[in-house]
């Protein structure tokens, strides 16, 4: 797909710093498919709280599923940026359930696997999910313990021919119907990051099973649960990295789904933002268009500059985390504001709406909804906020 792409364009013209000649015309591809094979059946897919296991076979198939990963373990060997132009426009669907579940995918289980795997694990888990062919989930929060990692209470032990792993992971995404789950637990007494080691763990083995499915506010399109494991035997080859390094390790894929996050946010702002322009230019009111009212205009206005400014933001991170800077700091600033911002957009766009943006026969209201939790998922704004100042030696 991209070298088909690369093929025919100039890929020396810049566009800007960040995005080149092929980035934009990845992005036309990325938009046809949205709009023939998602957004159609949207409504549906959130009618019944799940979309059809076959899209990540689609997607793979048309070759967005791997776009930032080189070809020798089954990505599409873009850039970077290929993988934030993918996340704004799967932001353009009409909802937040199906981009999630792809970032998941994407750019939330698996990068850890291509990060730390063995080449066994690529070709076992990481390949076929790039294909399609396995769905992934991550398993980080529990019960008791989201944002503080180092508190996880789920064990692995281990025993002769592998690990013995027992516990509980809560909100996972994918979590109903994932053949592989990328899982962090503690495995020694040792207090804090350096008890903790990431798993790769098959949801078919014995004790693995999904205690519910939850009933969530927005985001209803993508299938979230409750894990349980119970005496689940993992064999020793499914340790991803070395032993007492996952806490370090899911710092590292954090940053990353942190990004993504954000230009996601910016991605699903964006489409409120047309949705909103449109109905403004066409709602009338004592005679004219509402959009022609000083209010509404410079409502609009303030829209598109903070859309602007959080996606500037994210892009000249991204660029310094696609070369290999991870940037605690930056990365977390360019999350809270993003996530804020695009629920900040959708209030303001149900305002535009009016009473038409509150009842459910306009996107409006589920996109209202769906960018709420853009402001708790990867960490919350009050976890940004406490590494950015952190970082600041506050």
């Amino acid at each position: 797909m991209i070298n088909k792409i690369r093929k025919g364009v100039d890929v020396k013209m810049t566009l800007e710093p960040y995005l080149r000649e092929e980035h934009e015309e990845m992005r036309k591809v990325i938009r046809a498919f949205v709009e023939k094979e998602i957004k159609p059946y949207v409504d549906e897919w959130e009618r019944e709280g799940i979309f059809p296991r076959g899209l990540f076979k689609r997607m793979a198939d048309a070759g967005l599923l791997g776009l930032h990963y080189p070809e020798e373990v089954g990505g599409q060997g873009g850039d970077y940026f290929m993988g934030i132009v993918m996340a704004e426009e799967l932001g353009r669907v009409g909802c937040g359930g199906v981009p999630m579940a792809i970032g998941v995918q994407t750019d939330m289980a698996t990068p850890p696997i291509y990060k730390f795997g063995t080449k066994e694990q690529i070709e076992k888990y990481l390949k076929p999910a790039l294909k399609g062919e396995k769905i992934a989930a991550i398993g980080i929060t529990e019960p008791n313990h989201g944002s503080d990692v180092q508190s996880i209470e789920t064990r692995a032990r281990r025993v002769e021919d592998g690990w013995i792993i027992n516990g509980r992971k809560m909100f996972i995404t994918n979590g109903t119907r994932a053949d592989f789950v990328t899982l962090v637990a503690r495995t020694s007494d040792e207090k804090g990051a350096k008890g903790i080691s990431m798993f790769i763990v098959d949801t078919d083995l014995p004790g693995f099973s999904v205690s519910k499915r939850l009933n969530k506010v927005g985001m209803r399109s993508s299938d979230t649960a409750e894990l349980i494991l119970d005496n689940v035997k993992v064999p020793h080859e499914n340790l991803l990295g070395a032993e007492g390094q996952g806490f370090y390790q899911i710092m590292w894929q954090l940053q990353g789904e942190r990004l993504n996050g954000a230009a996601g946010a910016i991605g699903i702002a964006q489409y409120i933002y047309e949705l909103a322009l449109e109905y403004a230019q066409t709602r009338y009111a004592f005679g004219r268009p509402i959009s022609n009212f000083q209010v509404i205009s410079h409502l609009l206005a303030e829209m598109k500059t903070e859309i602007e400014a959080c996606r500037e933001l994210t892009y000249a991170v991204a660029y310094k985390f696609s070369r290999g800077d991870v940037l605690p700091k930056e990365i977390s600033i360019a999350k809270l504001s993003a996530a804020q911002m695009a629920h900040w957009v959708a209030d303001r766009a149900l305002q535009i709406f009016g009473g038409h943006g509150y009842i459910e026969e306009y996107p409006i209201a589920r996109l209202w909804r769906d960018t709420r939790l853009f402001r708790i998922g990867g960490g919350t704004d009050e976890i940004m906020k406490e590494i950015i100042a952190g970082q600041m030696g506050l």
